[in-house]
């Protein structure tokens, strides 16, 4: 049976017949929406510091409120509407209404659940929940938000759960709710007597149980979280039972390839051997749709064979004029002007470029799509479902309650599954052969056709005196970034809660604004973006503007401080605004041993990052003595989240981080080729691979210096980037200018 649990803490019997199962009962949220964060970050952000600049810099929109306070912002009114299930046999279900693509966010989630629940964490499942449209704007997965949104609501779920349970071992048992306790999935009363929660769940859901109210353990109380924790879906992903898309088994879909154009975004224009390819073996459907010639076949092995063997005419691109020398030179040109000459005093200037990067995940875009004369349904890994669902259906033409979309647990995405057009491709060929389909990116679709980090060019000035930095700007152009997934929307219904004048900035302008700030005292400092349409396809990328903007920036400090005749790490040391910030750069330099000798060509790089009310410090050593192979042979972070649910998680996400950095920084990137990136594979985008990987890093997780977590996805890589930048600087003499360092097209690209 189900109930629903009300503000007042009463509750309501569901509507339907559907609901009365008396197995389990479910509880619903309705968490009381609040400022309170955004205001209380505010009021933090201007407290008075300790000063140890004499120009100190007034607060940035980001240190006010940042991307992460609006989405929470906007979810708010539906933040109510989490499903949690207690079954007969004790197991607790929780319907998680973001996704899974590696970051450990059902391990955290679980772990909330049983520390409110007072449960074992074994005896909780997280399913990741379908395309909820009621849930507005609370199904988007990004910008490190998921703990920050869920973190109350969640524990609220599960403490509505535990307090009903209670409830109803107090009303069998004649006692008093209060004189109860709960623990290892059990309620017990002070004679030694306890009733399992699998015996109570009947009971518990009954629209007449007499509930108090429940309130959230308070973080001083927790036992769980805050504990290193492994990751519920460990064993199964590296014993091969973790099923992703293209493992399920949805009756009668088959193999699907598309043979894609020769330059981004080109159209077909004809098929010239359709039939043909049509007698290949195993071949059950030639069609065409948008984005090239699909082709489904018994096996993926025949429908490869049978892409390969099409005879295509491709009509032109949107980008077909454009290769990397054409893209510096529109972001050279778009970048605005610096605001102070630099007539008086000694200043740093400095030009950094940044190439494209492509997302990378090892499970390659892939979806399942049934389309049928009257409804769809679709399987994918999607990080803004209700988006997803909604243009499908408009896209088939199907009113939206006939359109499913399932979400599945992805094998990464850093950014790319926010975007849905390979489930919108899948459903389009499925509509166009009238067959479900089980549809595959290769990994040279996906490295060549899906979406990518935007290359930028950056202008940074800093003028100092007297070693005093008197100002700080920089200046961004950058190839325009897609954000066609439902940030937009997100942004556009909070833009009337912003600080005046940002709800009339562009998207791209409020999202770097929220999210790109500088943690230093650098007297007048100015961040600003300009962004130039390309028709290239791109995506948000893992931290978004501050993987570029605050890893230039890192370099920049640097070379103020050779500037100023001061220690890179004394220097941020006393231009940094807060002491929490300084706390975790002094924990690099201890335990990084920073100045140590070091032999020649090998050096050591420091930096530092803030973001999404959370900060971290990175130290790394670098041996540069084989220019070849230039590696990071050792790294060193430190991070501060406030409340870390799972510590063992986040030092996950920071060494993740810093292999995105150390890719990033030294050999990945997309060189660009008259329409078309060159690379189409691992073989060619040069990630990091193990031997490129330092063998000793160290992660020290601050314990809980706050009330609540804040982001962790993204903070791990801009710090790495300017350490491992800084690093190179030091080892070889020369100024880092052009990302990735070593770049050169040492391989053969693939046939167009």
């Amino acid at each position: 049976m189900t109930a629903q649990s009300r503000a007042d803490g009463g509750t309501r019997a569901p509507s339907g017949a559907g609901g009365r199962t008396r197995r389990s009962f479910l509880t619903h949220l309705v968490a009381a929406p609040t400022l309170a964060l955004i205001t209380r970050a505010g009021v933090d952000v201007l407290a008075p510091q300790p000063a140890h600049a004499v120009i100190p810099s007034l607060p940035a929109i980001a240190d006010l409120v940042d991307l992460g306070d609006l989405f929470i912002l906007a979810g708010a009114p539906t933040s109510a509407l989490l499903a949690l299930a207690v079954d007969t046999d004790g197991t607790v279900r929780f319907r998680l209404p973001r996704e899974e693509v590696g970051q450990g966010l059902t391990t955290a989630v679980a772990m909330l659940v049983a520390e409110e629940l007072d449960t074992p964490l074994a005896g909780v499942r997280v399913e990741l929940d379908d395309a909820r449209p009621e849930l507005l704007f609370n199904q988007l997965t990004g910008s490190s938000n998921s703990i920050r949104s869920l973190y109350g609501p969640v524990r609220q779920a599960a403490a509505t759960a535990r307090a009903r349970l209670v409830a109803a071992a107090a009303a069998g048992w004649g006692l008093p709710a209060s004189r109860l306790t709960t623990a290892n999935g059990a309620v017990r009363a002070p004679d030694g007597r306890t009733a399992s929660y699998g015996s109570l769940t009947v009971a518990a859901a009954s629209p007449a149980l007499i509930v108090l109210g429940a309130a959230p353990k308070p973080a001083a109380k927790h036992a769980l979280v805050g504990t290193p924790t492994s990751r519920v879906d460990a064993r199964a992903m590296v014993t091969g039972a973790q099923r992703y898309t293209l493992d399920l088994d949805v009756p009668g879909a088959k193999p699907c390839v598309v043979r894609r154009p020769p330059t981004l975004g080109g159209g077909v224009r004809g098929v010239g051997n359709r039939a043909a390819v049509l007698a290949m073996p195993g071949v059950l459907e030639v069609v065409t749709v948008a984005t090239g010639v699909a082709v489904v076949a018994e096996t993926f092995g025949q429908a490869i064979d049978a892409k390969a063997a099409l005879q295509v005419t491709w009509g032109p691109g949107p980008a077909d004029h454009l290769s990397d020398p054409q893209i510096r030179t529109k972001l050279r040109a778009a970048v605005p002007p610096l605001l102070v000459p630099p007539l008086l005093t000694p200043y740093v200037d400095a030009e950094f470029d940044f190439a494209f990067v492509s997302h990378a995940p090892m499970e390659t875009n892939s979806a399942i799509a049934d389309v049928r004369d009257d409804r769809a349904e679709i399987w994918s890994g999607l990080k803004s479902p209700i988006v997803a669902r909604q243009s499908i259906a408009a896209d088939l033409g199907l009113p939206l309650d006939k359109v499913k979309v399932h979400v599945v647990q992805a094998g990464g995405s850093f950014g790319r599954r926010l975007f849905f057009d390979t489930a919108l491709e899948a459903a389009r060929i499925s509509k166009a052969c009238r067959r479900p389909v089980k549809l595959m990116w290769t990994r040279v679709d996906d490295t060549r056709h899906g979406r990518m980090r935007p290359a930028t060019h950056h202008r940074i000035r800093a003028t100092h005196l007297l070693g005093e930095v008197l100002s700080f700007e920089h200046r961004v152009a950058a190839a325009e970034t897609d954000f066609r997934h439902g940030l937009g929307e997100i942004i556009t219904a909070t833009a009337a809660s912003l600080p005046l004048g940002l709800g009339n900035a562009t998207l791209a302008q409020t999202l770097f604004h929220t999210t790109v700030k500088s943690p230093y005292h650098f007297g007048l400092t100015t961040q600003a973006l300009t962004e130039v349409p390309t028709g290239i396809p791109t995506a948000s990328w893992r931290s978004v503007y501050s993987a570029n903007t605050r890893g230039a920036e890192e370099i920049v400090v640097d070379e103020l401080a050779a500037a100023t005749g001061k220690d890179p790490y004394r220097f941020r040391r006393t231009f940094l605004k807060t002491d929490a910030q300084r706390a975790v750069l002094d924990k690099v330099a201890a335990e990084g041993e920073w100045g140590r000798a070091m032999p020649a060509g090998c050096a050591q790089g420091i930096a530092f990052h803030e973001e999404y009310k959370s900060r971290t410090a990175v130290l790394v050593e670098i041996d540069a003595r084989d220019r070849e192979r230039v590696r990071v042979t050792k790294a060193v972070i430190a991070v501060d989240v406030g409340l870390p649910v799972n510590p063992r998680g986040l030092e996950a996400q920071m060494i993740g981080g810093l292999t995105d950095a150390i890719s990033t920084t030294l050999r990945a990137g997309l060189h660009l080729d008259k329409g078309l990136p060159l690379e189409g594979s691992y073989s060619q985008f040069h990630w990091a691979q193990q031997r490129d990987t330092p063998r000793d890093v160290r992660v020290f997780v601050f314990p809980a210096t706050g009330g609540e977590p804040g982001g962790a996805g993204e903070l791990g890589v801009p710090a790495a980037v300017g350490a491992i930048a800084n690093a190179w600087a030091r080892a070889t003499g020369s100024k880092p200018r052009s990302f990735p360092l070593d770049f050169d097209v040492d391989f053969t690209p693939y046939p167009r």
